[in-house]
C-alpha cells in the first residue's frame, strides 16, 4: 500500500516516494521474503530517475536537489533491486556493476561532498554532519563494490570495504551477527513451548 504510483516508497499510503523509505521498505520486504508483492517496473523506473545527470549524486524525492545521504539511500537501493530481479532477468542483468553510475556517484562524493577539514556533506557550503558522513560513506562503498568487481575513483586508498546491502555494516560483520542470531531460539520456538 505504501508503493506509490511514481513506483518508490511513501511513509504511508498516498505520500510521495522518498528514497529513505524506499530502502527501508525493499530491504523489509527482504527479509519478509514478501517481494512478490512489489512493482518492480514502476519501482525500478523511478530509482533510475534519481540520479542526477549534473551532480551524479542522487536525490531523495522527485524534484529535489542531489543530497549527499541519499548516496546510500538510494544507492543502496540497486543492490537491493538486483537481487529481486537477477532470478528473471539473468540473460539482462550481469554481476559487474549496478544500474547505475557507480564512478558518477563516486565523482560527487569525493569531489563535492568533503568537508574540508574532514567529514562529509549533504551539499557543498553545508555543514558536516555524523549522519552524511555516514551515509555518504556506505554510498561510496556501495558504489565501489558490485559483487567481485571493484570501481574505485582516483587512488586505491580510496577503496572502502564492501557492505551488506541489507544491513549496511560490513560483510564480515553481518556474517558475525548471522552466526550469532541462528543460534537463538526463534520466537515460534518460544510461542510453541507456551
Amino acid at each position: 500500500k505504501c508503493q506509490t504510483f511514481e513506483g518508490g516508497f511513501g511513509s504511508r499510503p498516498g505520500t510521495e516516494a522518498h528514497g529513505g523509505y524506499t530502502f527501508c521498505s525493499l530491504a523489509a520486504l527482504i527479509l519478509l521474503n514478501k517481494t512478490h508483492l512489489i512493482n518492480k517496473d514502476q519501482l525500478l523506473d523511478w530509482a533510475v530517475h534519481r540520479q542526477m545527470k549534473f551532480e551524479g549524486g542522487f536525490q531523495g524525492r522527485t524534484n529535489k536537489m542531489v543530497d549527499g545521504c541519499y548516496s546510500f539511500w538510494q544507492g543502496g537501493i540497486f543492490p537491493l533491486i538486483h537481487h529481486i530481479l537477477m532470478p528473471e532477468n539473468s540473460d539482462i542483468l550481469n554481476d559487474k556493476e549496478w544500474l547505475f553510475s557507480q564512478i558518477a556517484l563516486q565523482d560527487y562524493i569525493l569531489f563535492c561532498c568533503q568537508y574540508p577539514s574532514g567529514g562529509l556533506v549533504d551539499k557543498p557550503g553545508k555543514s558536516r554532519d555524523y549522519y552524511h558522513t555516514c551515509y555518504c560513506l556506505s554510498g561510496l562503498s556501495i558504489s565501489q563494490h558490485c559483487f567481485k568487481s571493484q570501481f574505485v575513483r582516483g587512488e586505491q586508498n580510496n577503496l572502502l570495504e564492501p557492505t551488506h546491502p541489507v544491513f549496511n555494516i560490513v560483510l564480515s560483520k553481518a556474517d558475525k551477527m548471522a552466526k550469532y542470531f541462528s543460534s537463538k531460539v526463534t520466537i515460534n520456538e518460544v510461542i510453541k513451548k507456551q
